[in-house]
């Protein structure tokens, strides 16, 4: 493992995808000594943006965590199918599952932190005793663990997207550790994506930002298994409708000036980039339909960035003002001891 430079932190990050929790952990203090990914256009991506970073391509279950261990931080979104609507039926034991993985590789590195990522349908009562086994794993591991639904559109980015979030921390770290607080104030998708649909000359510009001046639903990365890009299903598509967009496909380019002002364009993968909180110099590799299910299937930047930095602050010992009613630090020590 590289040598670190003092009070520098490092992470681990697996099922890196294109690099949307890696950028907001970067974006909050850590350096990544390895990145695993097996999909071919998403390690591209990373290797395309941040070519000093080391990434691993390849098969999960073949990387060995032994060279990293005792970095600060391993993190990662292990994939959601098991856990998604459709994979209900599946049960947790689905082979698609890699928390088995993830815990392999927390006990190898045996890093001072973990943070994990997944489809809010892994929070639902179906998994709790799957769930609860795996928050039992870490404490034989010497961990407290916690977790958490976090909406996206409570850090800056303008579409609900909630996720399950799994914070694990050693125990001389736990009790500097809380949540991150929501931010006050909402972004909508028509304040994110006015630039970016007038750009082509579009007339219509100004009134699609009134009528889309909410925040949008999840946006989907689809499987590699059916057809093109789109934004969901067909319920999304309505919710989308709803604020102006042809949610049926993704567009090469942004409405032109021959485009009807009262015309409802699709996205680019720019602009769902930018909903998913993606900065604008961030290139994905790949044509449009490899390149949007990227985007689809990140994890938001800025909500990785919130949680990364009460990690680090945790990791730095720094201490927590508590709230008035609440003991949130004990309420973090305690939650692994009821189920949920």
């Amino acid at each position: 493992m590289p040598l670190r430079k003092p009070q520098q932190f490092c992470s681990v990050e697996i099922c890196a995808g294109a690099g949307g929790q890696a950028l907001g952990l970067e974006a909050a203090g850590f350096e990544h000594v390895a990145l695993v990914e097996n999909d071919i256009h998403a390690c591209e991506t990373l290797r395309k943006n941040r070519p000093n970073w080391n990434v691993q391509e390849g098969d999960l279950r073949e990387f060995s965590g032994i060279p990293f261990r005792g970095i600060d931080l391993l993190a990662g979104g292990v994939p959601c199918p098991p856990f998604t609507v459709a994979g209900k039926q599946m049960g947790p034991e689905d082979k698609r599952d890699l928390f088995p993985e993830a815990l392999r590789l927390v006990e190898e590195i045996n890093p001072s932190a973990v943070m994990l990522e997944n489809v809010p349908g892994f929070a639902k009562s179906t998994f709790s005793n799957y769930r609860n086994k795996i928050i039992g794993n870490l404490h034989e591991m010497g961990y407290f663990a916690d977790w958490r639904i976090l909406n996206a559109c409570d850090f800056g980015v303008p579409q609900l997207r909630p996720r399950c979030v799994i914070v694990a921390l050693k125990a001389e770290f736990a009790d500097f550790y809380s949540w991150p607080e929501p931010d006050d104030r909402r972004v909508t998708v028509g304040e994110a994506l006015f630039d970016l649909m007038q750009v082509g000359g579009w007339k219509g510009a100004k009134s699609w930002q009134r009528t889309a001046a909410q925040i949008a639903p999840t946006i989907v990365g689809g499987s590699k298994l059916h057809g093109g890009p789109d934004l969901g299903p067909t319920r999304a598509k309505r919710q989308w409708a709803e604020l102006g967009v042809n949610g049926g496909g993704v567009s090469d380019l942004p409405p032109d000036k021959d485009f009807p002002a009262d015309g409802m364009p699709k996205l680019t993968v720019r602009m769902a980039a930018r909903v998913q909180g993606f900065p604008d110099d961030w290139a994905f590799s790949g044509k449009k339909t490899a390149s949007y299910r990227q985007v689809g299937n990140a994890f938001p930047p800025p909500v990785a960035a919130a949680v990364g930095r009460k990690i680090r602050q945790a990791l730095e010992k720094r201490k927590i003002i508590q709230s008035k009613d609440t003991d949130q630090m004990g309420l973090f020590r305690a939650s692994q001891y009821v189920a949920r």
